[in-house]
């Protein structure tokens, strides 16, 4: 019970933690965005050696490192996007009589360097545990990945809860390659699909035959992928996560209004900072 139990909790935590760090550094004032990115680079670069290292070893530990480090070069990934390292091309917002395959090829341009990045990283973790047994990192990115896509084509598309504004202010102009309404077509296929996914890594994990550090894999890979379709869900339910990840933005708060007040008392211009109260990963 553990080889299910243990992976599915310690996910739930990584995804709650992570996405929060995520949302209080790229909303804290622009001036400390290029620390958190030097640091979040050195991470990655670590993250990177030790998943090469752990892509070797086959016992379930392996497993939650090689894991645990896709997640951190994701996260470094994302920060990059929302701190605006990794935007693309065009940074404005999308005109108001563009419509049709015109809108998405700009929405596509406004996150092509986030593509690039994340094609390379990926390209990067499948040669490095190419001839590997321990592919759970691997793997786990992969699911990142096509989720994010699938979450992006759906706030094309349309969905109720549109979260425009967890966007640090530089990047508010996103919002506007995005559409309110209360579901899409694409929406009932993306979490079918996925639903059936999981459905599948669940049942190939109850095998009596694996391995113990395969079972843990599985189990890694298919609750991340079960957070996923709850990330897709939180876009058309009428409820707002908000509350998941409330000390980080409270701390963005704090951060803000400390600012706002030094600000007053120095007679300072407007201060740079990302406003608005706060995946996913």
């Amino acid at each position: 019970m553990s080889d299910y139990v243990i992976p599915a909790l310690y996910t739930l935590f990584v995804w709650w933690l992570t996405t929060g760090v995520l949302l209080f550094l790229h909303r804290l004032p622009l001036i400390t965005h290029r620390w958190s990115m030097i640091g979040m680079t050195l991470v990655a670069a670590a993250a990177f050696v030790v998943h090469h290292l752990a892509s070797v070893q086959t016992d379930p530990g392996a497993a939650y490192l090689a894991f645990s480090c896709a997640i951190l070069l994701w996260g470094w990934l994302e920060l990059g996007y929302f701190t605006g390292y990794l935007v693309g091309p065009r940074r404005e917002p999308c005109p108001a009589d563009c419509t049709g395959w015109p809108r998405f090829v700009l929405a596509v341009r406004t996150g092509l360097f986030l593509e690039i990045g994340v094609l390379l990283t990926a390209l990067a973790l499948i040669v490095s545990a190419w001839d590997a047994p321990n592919r759970v990192g691997v793997w786990s990115f992969v699911v990142l990945w096509l989720m994010r896509w699938s979450a992006k084509l759906n706030l094309f598309l349309g969905v109720r809860n549109l979260h425009e504004h967890w966007l640090p202010e530089p990047m508010r102009f996103l919002a506007s390659y995005m559409v309110r309404r209360p579901m899409n077509l694409l929406f009932p296929v993306s979490v079918t699909a996925a639903t059936v996914v999981l459905g599948l890594l669940v049942e190939l994990a109850s095998l009596p035959e694996i391995l113990d550090f395969q079972r843990v894999g599985l189990m890694l890979v298919a609750t991340l992928l079960a957070l996923g379709i709850l990330e897709h869900w939180f876009l058309v339910l009428p409820f707002s996560e908000e509350v998941i990840w409330r000390w980080a933005l409270r701390g963005n708060e704090s951060v803000r209004s400390l600012r706002v007040v030094k600000v007053m008392e120095s007679g300072e211009a407007k201060p740079e900072v990302g406003v608005g109260p706060g995946p996913g990963l």
